[in-house]
């Protein structure tokens, strides 16, 4: 009676045991978010800064807790000191050019 299907020992690579292989591995997730995280210290650091923390955070596991890759955790950091140093950049620009109106 086994034979029709019903097995008692699964596939080892069903989607149960290793999870979906439809998008990139977290390692390469983390070395993405490294690079936007990198660039974006010198341009569209408003751009690059929310694509590394998501890239960053996705390499993690979206956990802080456990084993996490280095290139992950600099990708979060970065990400996040990009996107304070832009809005704070552009509030400044936004105040000066407010400021000389008046």
């Amino acid at each position: 009676m086994a034979g029709f299907g019903h097995t008692t020992r699964k596939h080892p690579r069903s989607r149960s045991r290793t999870g979906s292989r439809s998008g990139p591995d977290r390692a390469t997730l983390g070395i993405i978010g490294l690079i936007c995280a990198i660039v974006g210290l010198f341009s569209l650091g408003i751009v690059l800064g929310p694509i590394a923390l998501v890239c960053g955070w996705l390499a993690m596991g979206r956990r802080w807790t456990g084993t996490r890759s280095m290139p992950a955790l600099v990708a979060v950091v970065l990400g996040a000191i990009d996107t304070l140093l832009a809005i704070v950049g552009l509030a400044s620009a936004a105040g000066s050019a407010a400021g000389g109106l008046f």
